[in-house]
């Protein structure tokens, strides 16, 4: 048997037993989670933005299965997620006065002001969804469509460059305004 022969054979054979090791190991170990779980999961937005003080949408399902958390955890969410969590939960809302407080949120999106961004990458490092482009020692910019609101570079700028805004409005996230809310103009972002 040749040694490139022999190479294959071993790696098949060495591929084929790890293989089965980890399907024996996953059938094993493997822990159900309840259903209400991914349900709730289903309907929080899935950004993992981290707003409501939990490791991403998974955790705060998980608490709010729990009784550990509000329903009206999730600002980006707003009212339509909270509703819809607290019929899953089987909470009843108006009894409660859960959504009195809770505002619909526009979702917001971070802004770097040009003239301030030194460019030293702080920013950039900390994005969890690379929505930050830029280079060290060169200026920086936000792709707003990549931008979770996560809020977690404004805490890193060291001067202060970086503000969170609401989200410009363009032909892509423009809708019609609901009956009796006040008409909004559409801005078109880089239209002068």
């Amino acid at each position: 048997m040749t040694p490139l022969l022999l190479a294959i054979a071993t790696m098949s054979v060495l591929g084929l037993g790890f293989g089965l090791i980890l399907g024996f190991a996953a059938k094993k170990f493997y822990v159900e989670t309840p259903p209400v779980i991914d349900e709730l999961e289903e309907i929080l937005p899935g950004t993992n933005c981290g707003q409501c003080g939990f490791p991403g949408c998974r955790g705060a399902a998980e608490a709010v299965a729990a009784s550990a958390a509000p329903v009206t955890l999730c600002p980006p969410g707003g009212k339509e997620v909270a509703e819809e969590m607290a019929e899953v939960m089987g909470i009843d809302l108006a009894s409660g006065g859960g959504l009195g407080e809770m505002e619909d949120a526009e979702p917001i999106v971070a802004f770097i002001f040009e003239d301030h961004c030194t460019g030293c990458t702080k920013c950039y490092k900390k994005c969890p969804t690379d929505a930050i482009v830029g280079a060290a020692k060169q200026i920086h910019t936000v792709i707003n469509d990549a931008c979770i609101g996560c809020d977690a570079c404004v805490d890193v700028c060291p001067t202060e460059a970086i503000i969170m805004r609401n989200k410009p409005k363009t032909l892509r996230n423009w809708h019609w305004p609901k009956p009796g809310d006040e008409p909004q103009e559409l801005e078109l972002e880089g239209a002068a």
